[in-house]
């Protein structure tokens, strides 16, 4: 009777300890976290965010356009944007959620102090116990179930760390395309005021030819609504600018109040990027979305094993030793020390079919990821061969403007030298002087859209491009 009333108590103990040991480490952790929190938060944002990727952009590739602001504003965009801290930080989560779900491959140790009083049926008088348990619990993983629910969430963090490597070479993209088209605008800008004059000065020719009846009053209404909607598209190409110069300022990480302090480099000082003949089929396999589907279908595969694994049974390993006695002073002795060693092999005979769904789900799944891996590799194809079909088109316009412009250019100066000996008016050379600007206007945006597709071939080739 003495040794039933015992074990009785021993076990109630454990199931006591199992209850109130949660509660008091908690407690503890809260007064840790209470004491160090700002202290830990301010060391895990600095020592992950702080490794900044620059192998991820291929910074040497930004060096050909020589340009130290495009160089200087790549820096910055990986150093301050908040969009890459973001992706930095998903990866860390990753990272521990692979370490959480590792944990559940190791066995559980918990202590606990549980003092009972108890009385037994049959017994008049009552009794008490102080009791220590030490519960240990294993799942056995000998079909090695745990173990790929681990390597499933070990190609969680693979892939996050892939895509953050594609937010990089994204960011890199926005900044080299937004930089681009601000040095675009610039030069427009500058164009467009000449044309203003020269129209403005074409409307004071006309109106002065008006009053002494050389010109006719529609052509003096044209001439005006030609130069008022010279000023019209001025104001469009400044707010453009404007949106422009806002964007790269987030972009690097800085206020748009300082928007219009960003520096840049002349358009006449840019640098026309050099067209590749062609663009080897082996950089598909180092674009981030293709690696990241890859990874997505060898994620599906696991899960799909994890599936039929859950209809085999669980193996749980359980042990138990509790230093128990009715005097605290005599707990720890040896001799009343409880052991207990028990094993458990669990199979559910009916889920009401939620295995077998689940197992058809993640069988579904792979199949949906299988496809999405094959459509991503074609995609990835397209876009690389459209980024250099596009390079190549805008190239060849651009080089065909520029000749036009060029010849524009010389016919000018003909028509200059016409003017000064007499032969045309100083309207008809300012009319062409117009006509040469425009294709100046022309020129300049061909020339940058070569950069910008240049980029774009950067971003489809995964930032592999030589």
């Amino acid at each position: 009777m003495k040794y039933k009333k015992l074990a009785a108590t021993i076990i109630m103990t454990s199931f006591l300890a199992t209850n109130f040991m949660p509660v008091a480490c908690l407690a503890k952790a809260n007064k840790k976290e209470t004491k160090d929190k700002q202290t830990k938060k301010s060391k895990l944002i600095k020592s992950h965010v702080s490794e900044y990727r620059f192998d991820y952009i291929n910074s040497e590739w930004w060096n050909t356009f020589d340009d130290e602001y495009l160089n200087q504003y790549i820096v910055k965009a990986i150093e301050n944007n908040h969009d890459l801290k973001i992706a930095t930080l998903r990866v860390e989560q990753y990272r521990q959620m692979e370490k959480m779900q590792l944990a559940n491959e190791l066995p559980t140790v918990g202590v606990g102090f549980a003092p009972t009083g108890m009385k037994l049926p049959g017994v008049t008088n009552t009794s008490g116990m102080w009791a220590f348990p030490i519960v240990v619990s294993y799942e056995a993983d000998i079909f090695l179930k745990n173990r790929d629910k681990t390597r499933s969430a070990k190609k969680d963090w693979e892939k996050s760390k892939i895509e953050e490597r594609a937010s990089y070479i994204t960011i890199a993209s926005a900044v080299g395309s937004t930089y681009m088209n601000i040095v675009r605008a610039d030069k427009l800008i500058e164009l467009q005021k000449e044309i203003i004059q020269s129209r403005k000065e074409i409307y004071e020719l006309m109106s002065e030819r008006n009053k002494v009846g050389l010109t006719s009053t529609a052509d003096v209404v044209r001439a005006n609504k030609a130069y008022v909607a010279a000023t019209a598209d001025l104001n469009d190409l400044e707010k453009s600018r404007d949106t422009l110069l806002n964007s790269l300022a987030v972009l690097i990480g800085e206020s748009p109040a300082n928007a219009h302090q960003l520096k840049r480099k002349a358009y006449d000082d840019s640098y026309l990027v050099k067209v590749p003949e062609s663009i080897s089929s082996e950089i598909i396999d180092q674009r981030p979305d293709y690696l990241a589907a890859e990874i997505s279908v060898e994620k599906a595969g696991i899960d799909v094993r994890v599936a039929k694994k859950e209809f085999l049974p669980k193996i749980n390993l359980i042990g138990l030793m509790a230093f128990g006695s009715s005097a605290l002073s005599t707990a720890f002795n040896w001799s009343n020390v409880v052991g207990l060693l028990g094993a458990s092999a669990m199979l559910d005979l009916f889920s009401g079919g939620r295995k077998v769904a689940n197992l058809k789900l993640k069988k579904n799944q792979y199949e949906q990821i299988l496809h999405n891996y094959y459509n991503t590799n074609l995609k990835a194809i397209q876009e690389v061969n459209d980024s250099l079909v596009s390079l190549k088109q805008d190239d060849k316009k651009y080089k065909t403007n520029l000749n036009v412009y060029n010849l524009e250019e010389k016919d000018f100066d003909y028509s200059t030298i016409k003017y000064e000996e007499g032969l045309i008016s100083y309207l008809d050379l300012l009319q062409r002087k117009e006509n040469l600007l425009s294709l100046n206007k022309q020129v300049v945006s061909d020339k940058v859209d070569c950069n910008i597709d240049y980029i774009g071939l950067y971003k489809a080739t995964g930032a592999r491009l030589q």
